[in-house]
């Protein structure tokens, strides 16, 4: 089941989110986040008001996916930029995909124009899942984070709804 995520959900979000905080370089956060924060982050996310999602599985939130504004400037007002995590365990059963597509849907209602992608590289699972929905990589920005000790390419895929 897909749905909207609620401030109810902020405990498993963070849960998922901060599993990636601490052992990938898929974000560049290196602390991890509070559940109160992640709550903060899903209001002001739907107070855009932007999609934020979540897929629940036997009843577990097994990930989520958001759009969040490209830039600040008035003339980015169509632009959005996209995020999906999926939790350990939920990955390579197609949910990501459901979660992807249910977010781009509900863009394009929103009369969104472009959705924007940023992927920490390498990542070949995260490129294909942005390329099954027809985004193209548009920009790859050489060793722009820094994280575990090394330097972290970051490309960006792109497409026009």
């Amino acid at each position: 089941m897909i749905r909207s995520a609620t401030r109810n959900d902020a405990e498993s979000i963070a849960r998922i989110y901060n599993h990636y905080v601490l052992h990938t370089i898929i974000t560049f956060e290196e602390q991890e986040v509070s559940v109160s924060e992640m709550a903060n982050r899903i209001e002001e996310i739907q107070s855009a008001p932007l999609p934020w999602l979540v897929i629940e599985q036997d009843g577990v939130i097994a990930g989520y996916a958001h759009a969040s504004k490209w830039k600040g400037r008035c003339a980015y007002r169509y632009s959005a930029e996209s995020t999906i995590y999926l939790a350990d365990g939920y990955i390579g059963q197609g949910l990501g995909y459901q979660l992807y597509e249910a977010l781009l849907l509900q863009l394009k209602a929103a009369e969104y124009h472009a959705v924007i992608g940023g992927i920490s590289l390498p990542n070949p699972s995260s490129i294909t899942l942005h390329e099954k929905f027809g985004m193209s990589q548009v920009a790859h920005f050489k060793e722009v984070g820094w994280k575990f000790g090394r330097w972290i390419d970051v490309g960006y895929w792109q497409k026009v709804l």
